[in-house]
């Protein structure tokens, strides 16, 4: 092996000494990647731990977990290793399309999941995104997100083999399986938080417990709340009274990674997700892993960081998985967490909320400024941007941005809440509070694509409305993803409160069961549901049939008209040269007239990808109310 420079030779000697003498047998392509990777692994793991005088020991432990967990991976996942390895940027395609469901709530179980292959190969999904569906206790489950075993399906919804065989055959139709790795906290009946609340001292200190309130009071001073109605604070009282951190709800109980045994167990469990045939992981409420007193305990330096470490692991022993953050802060913070290194795929939560601002607003001012100032990312990373997820939509534009355009945040988000939960005249939207503080003001949303773009109201409009803010995901780059039953117009479940464990999250309106009569209707082009379906599978046709919409460079383009966005995209070579994408999409309510001078910078002939219907630039472009045109046009 070759010589490590800037690592101490005497750790590299004692670590790969240690594994010569296990049982493991690594072989030369795991020599290779130990020389590649080891070193950055060594300096992470050795700026979060070495206060501790055995994290040489924990480090060689951690290297020896790897080589195992490399030695048992299938030979068909070392093969998609090497794929992968070669084209690297195989996840930024311009044919990537994903998908994202509740298995119970789409097909009953994994098996009715398998059956629906075949749809998803007519859609075109090449990567499909399973909700929470790991062991969680029941009520307490907050959605699959309190996890009890990492290890263990939820049994309603079948076993880890058949999530496996499932894995390997969604590979052989070209499709990606996503799970979410919830790593900053566990459930409470988690086996690591039962041994700690029965007075275990090693799994006491794989959580944040404290005898007292001495400690609790000191983070407190600077943690914000997140979920006060459920309890006040961030520490709860365990029954032996001492106080656990819990972040989120009273249930889910928050890891301790100043504790490096902490680090490893999760990246045990990361590698074993691995090598059942995931191929990228969710990394759930990314911004609040790391603590440290005195601080909001939020985006620190050593969050990135510990991303950063389990990534080098996974370079070592799954060397094709790939992280997607989940970071739902301020835009400045979200665009931290995306890079090779940390995160290669992130959600897009701006564009999701501006795409509904201007909806609202009919004024695309917020989300240009948005696509020209905060969308395009390093090399070797992707958005997956969406109109809506499982989750709630909140206001997370900057202010200080809103403010460069005269808005004020905050009375544009009590704008916004009123508007979407129809408590503004004139809104077409069917949204549902979630949250809801009257005297504060704040709120967030809940509701499907549909009826937030007024189904219930007046259907024509809403599909138009659908189709709009979609044009918008499927055309800046990355990877477009649907809620499943969006793409036939599936309207709110306002029955959810009756099922057990839901009535006090009015995000189940926005998680409907599958929409069979819907689905059954997608090709019939009267319906809403054929419109909705079919306009979606021509943004994915086009999008495939286009490779220079790969990646996600995106190049500004100014209308000079608040009711028209616009943006480039790169679209490869051509016979008159250079040729690029140039979006339109009308937000506006009625006809809006560009000029012929506004598109002075390209030839006058273009052609609208989606229609293929020739244009003409020095006519000007008429565009219809809520109409989107992606226009092939070539630079002068």
């Amino acid at each position: 092996m070759q010589e490590f420079v800037g690592v101490d030779e005497t750790v590299r000697r004692h670590v790969l000494e240690s594994l010569a003498r296990t049982d493991v047998t690594v072989g030369p392509e795991f020599e290779r990647r130990f020389d590649a990777h080891f070193p950055d692994l060594h300096r992470l793991f050795r700026t979060l731990y070495e206060s501790r005088q055995d994290w040489v020991e924990q480090l060689t432990a951690l290297v020896v977990q790897s080589a195992r967990s490399w030695e048992e991976r299938p030979a068909d996942l070392k093969v998609l290793d090497a794929g992968r390895e070669a084209d690297s940027g195989w996840f930024m395609s311009n044919t990537m399309l994903g998908g994202v469901c509740y298995v119970d709530r789409y097909a009953d179980n994994l098996d009715g999941l398998r059956a629906s292959i075949p749809y998803f190969k007519e859609l075109g999904l090449t990567y499909l995104h399973l909700m929470p569906l790991f062991l969680a206790p029941e009520p307490h489950s907050d959605g699959g997100y309190a996890v009890s075993s990492y290890r263990d399906v939820n049994p309603k919804l079948g076993t880890m083999e058949q999530l496996r065989d499932l894995a390997a055959e969604f590979r052989g139709h070209g499709i990606s399986l996503v799970v979410d790795f919830i790593f900053n906290h566990t459930s409470d009946e988690h086996e690591w938080a039962r041994k700690a609340a029965a007075g275990d001292p090693e799994y006491s200190d794989y959580y944040w417990i404290f005898p007292d309130r001495t400690m609790p009071d000191a983070y407190e001073q600077n943690v914000r709340e997140i979920f006060p109605e459920n309890h006040p604070g961030s520490f709860i009282r365990m029954e032996d009274g001492r106080w656990v951190w819990a972040t989120f709800h009273t249930y889910q109980w928050d890891l301790n990674y100043a504790n490096p045994d902490v680090f490893r167990a999760m990246a045990g469990e990361m590698l074993f997700l691995a090598n059942q045939g995931v191929d990228i992981l969710r990394m759930d409420a990314v911004a609040f892993i790391w603590k440290q007193l005195g601080t909001p305990c939020e985006n620190l330096p050593e969050a990135h960081i510990l991303l950063q470490a389990f990534n080098a692991v996974c370079r070592l022993a799954a060397p094709s998985l790939l992280f997607k953050s989940e970071a739902i802060v301020h835009p400045d913070e979200v665009a931290l967490y995306i890079d090779p290194a940390e995160c290669q795929l992130s959600y897009n939560p701006l564009q999701m909320a501006l795409i509904w601002e201007t909806l609202a607003t009919r004024d695309v001012a917020l989300l240009a400024q948005a696509l020209e100032r905060r969308h395009n990312i390093p090399a070797g990373t992707s958005w997956v941007n969406y109109v809506r997820s499982h989750d709630d939509i909140g206001w997370t534009f900057a202010d200080e941005d809103a403010a460069e355009l005269g808005i004020n945040g905050f009375d544009h988000r009590r704008f916004l809440n009123s508007f979407y939960v129809n408590r503004f005249p004139g809104s077409f939207a069917r949204g549902v509070p979630f949250q809801d503080n009257p005297k504060t003001g704040d709120c967030r949303i809940s509701g499907t694509t549909a009826s937030l773009c007024g189904m219930e109201v007046d259907p024509a409009e809403a599909v138009e409305r659908i189709l709009l803010a979609h044009s918008v995901a499927f055309s800046t780059g990355g990877i477009p993803l649907l809620y499943l039953g969006d793409e036939v117009g599936q309207v709110n479940d306002y029955g959810y409160a009756k099922e057990e464990g839901h009535d006090a999250d009015s995000r189940w309106v926005h998680r409907p069961h599958y929409p069979a009569g819907q689905y059954a209707r997608r090709h019939e082009a009267s319906t809403p549901e054929g419109a909705v379906y079919a306009g979606l599978k021509r943004m994915i046709e086009v999008r495939s049939a286009t490779p220079g919409l790969a990646g996600t460079t995106l190049i500004p383009f100014d209308t000079r008209n608040s009711g028209v966005l616009a943006y480039q995209r790169p679209a490869g070579a051509a016979a008159g040269g250079e040729t690029r994408v140039l979006a339109l999409a009308n937000f506006s309510d009625s006809p809006q007239s560009l000029p012929a001078e506004t598109f002075g910078g390209f030839l006058p002939a273009a052609v609208d990808l989606l229609s293929e219907a020739a244009v003409q630039f020095d006519e000007g472009v008429m565009l219809l109310p809520r109409q989107y045109l992606w226009l092939l046009v070539t630079p002068r």
